[in-house]
């Protein structure tokens, strides 16, 4: 038991326990099916020997019946010899409670006392005691009385040990464990042989996942001659591909614009210190220094803050976190977390909009709110900025929407890019670090909605679409930041 169970363990190869096990399965049901078997034979053959007994009861009957009983016994007891077929039947003639008139015990057996069957009724089946014999080999025997004419009511007793009967039965059962043996054995051998076979579509696949890496992530496994079973395992591995090749893409731009936007104020903040270093300076001289390096390490924070934000939002996480949450308050708490803001530079900000949005709180109100810097940012003074939502079947569409320069139509497409600005002068702004927008595209995806942008005779609209709750929510989504 210790040894199959160690064959059965997960270490061993698959093609192996499946076999062992289809063999064990195919010598249950053969053992199975030949105990079924074996029972019926045995139930037929003692039928069969309990119905030859009573025969040679009734032969008897009918015998001592219709002749000289007495002289029968005492002139011809050859003749009972022979009725009895074999040395291992015994048959004792007589009255109850006296010596038998005849016995007949080649075998040396032991009468059994058993209540014998009246002459006026038939005898049945049912009336063969079946008794537990010697060594194990079970022994019937059947007792009954007889109208002798002048001897009055005579008793025969007769019984048989069953060895033919037991060896017949003995050879059944080993015959039947040898064939399942056998026949387990070779299902075992060809059951490994065709699982081999049949596993080799898994095989090839893991060779092939084998020579994917970090260099060549936009190879994916082939489904064409894969088995039906295998399609799904290797659409869920594609799909994995998918998501890596475009987390390693994502990380491997993160790093480079991380290097490229990071080498400027850090070349800055050294140059700027360097030449300071060179010879003494006044005090508002170091105190105008001290204020740039403080405005470029802000730009600096910022930019970390934003690029670990992108790095950080967790898919699943924003999905679970999602509720239905009431639209006028969300705009109107935007609206009034900019209007101090949006007053220093003479933009008066209004919110109009009713209804629910299906949305993760912290991010809905993040990407509004980078829209609202946006726009004030670049927006012109004593101007209006709309903040608009409009509810219906299918979702909510937020509008914010500014007076300003008009953008030009071949920027409007990389707007949502990581670092990119219309006008490159802004480059070193403390408050602008390219990243915004590029947040609010990462906060769409996250919500499987959509993000656009206008920009027509100096309006520029931002819209955000946030589709409505559904019954069945994926639980997890590919995300593409641009």
């Amino acid at each position: 038991m210790n040894v199959l169970a160690r064959m059965l363990s997960n270490r061993q190869s698959l093609t192996l326990r499946l076999a062992i096990l289809f063999a064990l399965l195919a010598f249950v049901a053969l053992t199975s099916l030949g105990i079924a078997l074996y029972r019926g034979l045995e139930r037929e053959l003692i039928r069969r020997d309990d119905a030859a007994l009573v025969y040679r009861v009734e032969q008897l009957r009918s015998f001592l019946s219709d002749s000289s009983t007495l002289e029968l016994i005492r002139t011809k007891p050859t003749l009972f010899e022979n009725m009895l077929g074999n040395r291992e039947s015994v048959l004792a003639v007589g009255v109850a409670g006296q010596p038998p008139l005849l016995l007949i015990n080649p075998g040396q057996l032991q009468v059994p006392a058993l209540p014998p069957v009246e002459t006026e009724r038939s005898l049945e089946l049912v009336d063969v005691h079946h008794l537990p014999g010697i060594d194990g080999i079970p022994m019937s025997a059947l007792a009954a009385t007889i109208d002798a004419g002048e001897l009055g009511r005579l008793q025969v007793i007769t019984g048989r040990l069953m060895s033919e009967r037991t060896t017949v039965l003995a050879n059944y059962r080993l015959t039947v464990l040898v064939l399942a043996g056998i026949a387990a054995l070779v299902l075992a051998v060809f059951g490994y042989v065709l699982l081999h076979r049949g596993l080799r579509p898994l095989h090839r696949l893991a060779r092939h996942a084998q020579k994917i890496g970090v260099g060549n992530l936009s190879q994916r496994l082939d489904e064409g001659n894969a088995p039906l079973e295998l399609r799904p395992v290797i659409d869920a591995f594609n799909t994995m591909l998918e998501r890596l090749s475009k987390g390693f893409t994502q990380l491997s731009q993160v790093s480079t614009d991380m290097a490229h936007e990071l080498r400027t104020p850090i070349n800055n903040l050294l140059g700027e210190t360097q030449v300071a270093l060179q010879q003494n300076r006044s005090v508002e001289h170091y105190q105008q220094l001290l204020a740039s390096n403080v405005e470029e390490l802000e730009r600096l924070a910022r930019m970390l803050d934003n690029m670990l934000f992108l790095a950080r939002t967790d898919p699943s996480a924003a999905l679970l976190q999602r509720q239905s949450l009431d639209v006028g308050d969300e705009i109107d708490r935007v609206a009034s977390y900019f209007e101090g803001p949006a007053a220093d530079v003479g933009i008066s900000i209004r919110a109009e909009g009713v209804g629910r949005v299906w949305a993760e709180p912290m991010l809905l109100r993040r990407a509004l709110a980078n829209l609202c810097a946006n726009a004030i940012k670049y927006g012109a003074p004593d101007s209006e900025l709309l903040i608009r939502a409009e509810c219906s079947d299918v979702g909510v569409s937020f509008a914010v929407i500014n007076q300003g320069d008009t953008i030009a139509a071949e920027h409007l497409p990389r707007l949502f890019e990581r670092f990119f600005r219309v006008d490159a002068s802004r480059g070193r702004s403390a408050q602008s670090n390219g990243l915004g927008l590029s947040i609010v595209a990462t906060i769409m995806q996250l919500h499987q909605g959509r993000y656009e942008v206008s920009s027509v005779d100096g309006v520029t609209r931002f819209e955000l679409f946030f589709p409505a709750q559904v019954m069945e929510e994926v639980a997890e989504i590919p995300v593409e930041v641009s």
